[in-house]
């Protein structure tokens, strides 16, 4: 199939716009690479101090001490970077991966270490609190500590074990520092379908009133998320793994097998076998070379088509970076008005990802968009057989595993084929105006709400606007503005506690929606949400301009987000200023005084909100 004009054109004008900072990361890559293989390259005592806790016959393997008395090389040796707790649902059946994945490696030949471990929390845990002020910047810290698990230098190729939010781009990021290592990611899957998302939300929204107290919403919760995995809904850490499958960064097939199915282990035992086979010479392919601007472009793709999480038009900016490439939102928005929508995943629809995964999941649609002719099919993956082997679906027969092609949709009101989608145009939408850029979640709206216009009310915090909802204050049509919630100001907490009440607004028969510089949760859903402003009100931000009663008009249709205030009043106004006492809160407690320095040095949002650049 050819390639769409408009995702040639897009990806022609990233790598023209990239060529510099690619072509310095490549030299990286390449002076790395040619280095002696390994330990070879480490001085004897550097050699036994990393290899003094390994059983002796690893140590043999490793050091070559075994074949002393010939010429012959060392085995070669797998990094492990693991970001396994038992707080994240996603992250408890990482525990037992490293020994699945030693026990292979020496079945082949070969030896893996856990190179290191990396922070891993959970949003749906700190939501709402202090502690959600460091999730974004867990991301790079998450990557620096990527950076100091492989530092020693011992590698000749990497696993990363992990699955939620910030992560994989955190993983992502910091293996492409070591972009001459090859390298597969190692999911753990979702967790198996409990109570529907409809349902869960319908209890918030209920809390939200006073119609129901703290008992039956923990128990809604909690029938919701019941289980070691991913949360079902197709929020960010999901997302995540549709997007690795479209870079061909798994096993194929891998993202979306529930932790307990006996397939999950096999698949864990092959990714240790595929990035032992791109060590080798003639298959050599490190992650620097695999991730390339092609690649990004069908990460874009394969977002847009399943309407993915909005934080990845943040995080794989960031990532798209680390490999020395340059994307921005025009980039996304031009892929967004030709890629059509595929799915319908909660909340862009009523499924869940298992459901999602029965229907053909990532395999059916990376087939699809591959047969439109709206992804790159020339690119390197982790197997031979290129991207192509991402559209099939992995099971096991006779204790083997066997990938077989997604075929028709198992379900149309899930997932359906490029010639009949449910919209012609991609879940994201950029909007522009005099309050700066932002994007909107589109697909997860309804059609009649995709043009707001209405009076806005300006709040410095989630918290004030929680307290006006329930003093009855916002039972109007209303654009809620909620600023200071920006990478600079607070480290740009999630503000998914927002969408209860203004839900139940909505539902009230009010024109509702949220204007803010923070993020909303991957899973955000109907309300109509212009997040990630930028530049953010703390940053000097036109955000920082509006004032209550400004009539604000968001348009999804035309991409535009305007104060609907004359030219001259809007440049005459001026910027109102951070409250001091806010920002003292914002850099006291929970840890977040250890992260002042991020808050000062973190760059825009449509720049990744990179703290390392």
């Amino acid at each position: 199939m050819t390639l769409h004009t408009t995702v040639a054109a897009v990806t022609a004008r990233i790598t023209e716009r990239s060529r510099p900072t690619r072509q310095a990361y490549l030299q990286q890559v390449d002076a790395a690479a040619g280095r002696d293989p390994g330990a070879q390259r480490l001085g004897c005592a550097n050699v036994a101090h990393a290899f003094a806790a390994m059983p002796g016959g690893d140590k043999d393997r490793a050091t070559a001490l075994d074949k002393i008395k010939v010429v012959a090389p060392r085995a070669p040796n797998i990094g492990i970077v693991n970001a396994y707790n038992d707080l994240l649902s996603a992250h408890a059946p990482l525990q037992h991966y490293p020994d699945l994945i030693k026990d292979e490696a020496r079945k082949l030949g070969a030896t893996a270490q856990v190179a290191g471990g990396v922070p891993a929390m959970c949003d749906g845990v700190t939501q709402g609190t202090p502690g959600m002020e460091l999730s974004l910047f867990s991301r790079d810290v998450i990557a620096m500590a990527t950076a100091v698990s492989l530092s020693h230098d011992v590698f000749d190729a990497a696993l990363m074990l992990g699955v939620c939010d910030k992560i994989v781009p955190g993983l992502l990021i910091g293996a492409l520092q070591f972009g001459h290592l090859p390298t597969v990611f190692v999911p753990a899957g979702p967790m198996i379908s409990g109570l529907s998302n409809n349902e869960k939300s319908k209890v918030r929204e209920q809390a939200a009133q006073g119609l129901v107290g703290r008992p039956e919403l923990l128990e809604a919760e909690s029938k919701a998320y019941h289980g070691e995995g991913t949360c079902t809904f197709y929020g960010t850490a999901n997302s995540n793994q549709m997007l690795l499958e479209a870079m061909g960064l798994h096993v194929p097939g891998t993202a979306f097998i529930n932790p307990g199915e006996g397939v999950r282990q096999a698949l864990t035992r092959e990714a240790a076998r595929t990035v032992l086979d791109l060590v080798k010479a003639k298959n050599f392919t490190p992650i620097g070379r695999l991730v390339d601007e092609r690649c990004i472009v069908n990460a874009m793709v394969a977002l847009l088509a399943t309407g993915g999480s909005t934080n990845h038009l943040i995080h794989w900016v960031a990532v798209a970076r680390a490999a020395g490439i340059v994307i921005d939102w025009d980039d996304f928005s031009a892929l967004s008005d030709v890629v059509p929508l595929l799915t319908r995943v909660y909340p862009n629809g009523s499924a869940d990802v298992n459901q999602f995964q029965a229907a053909g999941g990532p395999g059916f649609v990376i087939r699809e968009l591959l047969d439109a002719g709206l992804m790159h099919a020339d690119v390197l993956t982790v197997r031979p057989g290129g991207l192509r082997e991402f559209t099939r679906i992995p099971s096991a027969q006779n204790g083997q595993l066997v990938w077989t092609d997604a075929g028709a949709s198992q379900d149309e009101t899930v997932v359906r084929p490029a010639s009949s989608p449910f919209s012609a145009t991609g879940g994201l939408k950029l909007l522009q105006g005099n309050l700066g850029r932002s994007v909107i979640k589109i697909s997860a709206v309804p059609d009649a709400l995709h043009v707001i216009e209405a009076p806005a009310r300006v709040f410095d915090s989630q918290d004030e606007l929680q307290a006006a909802f329930k003093a009855g204050e916002l039972d109007r049509d209303i654009v809620c503005v909620v600023r200071w919630q920006g990478p600079q100001a607070n480290g740009m907490p999630e503000l998914h506690k927002l969408t209860p009440p203004l839900a139940v607004l909505q539902g009230k028969g009010f024109k509702v929606a949220l204007v803010t510089d923070g993020r909303m949760s991957g899973a955000s859903g109907k309300v109509p949400a212009a997040i990630h402003v930028s530049p953010e009100a703390a940053a000097g931000g036109p955000l920082a301009k509006v004032q209550d009663g400004d009539l604000i008009r968001l348009d999804g249709v035309a991409g535009t987000l305007q104060v609907l205030v004359s030219e001259a009043e809007w440049g005459a106004r001026p910027l109102a200023q951070m409250p001091a006492e806010l920002r003292v809160a914002n850099g006291v407690g929970m840890g977040r005084e250890l992260f002042a320095n991020m808050r000062r040095n973190a760059l825009k949002a449509e720049e990744g909100a990179c703290t390392w650049l």
